[in-house]
């Protein structure tokens, strides 16, 4: 059940909204969180409306609108419908909450019914900050574990290295022959299996680094 606070009034608020395409309407969202905004006794600063906008997307025009007003201290709260109308991901979650923690905001969800600046909320916090610990670790554990499979099975990781004869570089210098006529005769597959006449410099390095 929502409640007015004396401590609330005059406390200003930043509505945050965002609907995944052009077809929705936010109006639902906005409404609940005006009526919230009247039972707790928060002054709306502004609405922030994102419209068209996929919960992926790292830049937002409205929600970084909002996170440079935060920033410069111009609400005291930040009121969402949903969390995942807010975050695009656990993490993006926790580094907002932070932040905004560290600004001296606070922050509400109102379908979750989470506000930081209560003892639950506090408690809510440091629950999300760990799932996302625990997420970043099991993914960081299935890509090392992918990477030893590959090596064991006898898979070479990461890009090609370009093929070159560097006996026969070696020979050609050892026989009296320029840097510029060696590389004239030399030819190489790159990276990309694709064949290529071997310049000064590539020649130059081979040499130095096969004294």
């Amino acid at each position: 059940m929502a409640y007015i606070s004396q401590n609330n009034m005059n406390s200003k608020v930043a509505i945050y909204t965002r609907v995944s395409t052009r077809d929705q309407s936010p109006e639902m969202q906005l409404r609940d969180l005006r009526k919230y905004s009247l039972q707790r006794g928060f002054e709306v600063y502004q609405e922030y409306v994102d419209i068209g906008i996929s919960g992926t997307k790292s830049k937002r025009p409205a929600l970084d609108e909002m996170m440079e007003g935060a920033r410069k201290r111009e609400f005291d709260t930040v009121l969402v419908w949903r969390f995942d109308r807010f975050a695009r991901s656990t993490q993006h979650l926790v580094n907002a909450l932070q932040e905004f923690r560290n600004l001296g905001i606070d922050f509400i969800s109102f379908q979750e019914n989470i506000d930081t600046s209560s003892p639950m909320g506090e408690a809510m916090f440091t629950i999300i900050a760990a799932i996302a610990k625990l997420e970043r670790d099991i993914i960081s554990e299935r890509v090392q574990g992918g990477l030893r499979k590959a090596r064991e099975s006898g898979k070479i990781l990461g890009r090609p290295k370009a093929r070159i004869d560097v006996r026969k570089i070696k020979k050609l210098k050892s026989e009296g022959m320029s840097i510029r006529e060696i590389a004239k005769q030399t030819t190489y597959v790159d990276r990309n299996g694709r064949k290529r006449k071997a310049s000064k410099s590539v020649i130059d390095r081979i040499l130095r680094q096969n004294n």
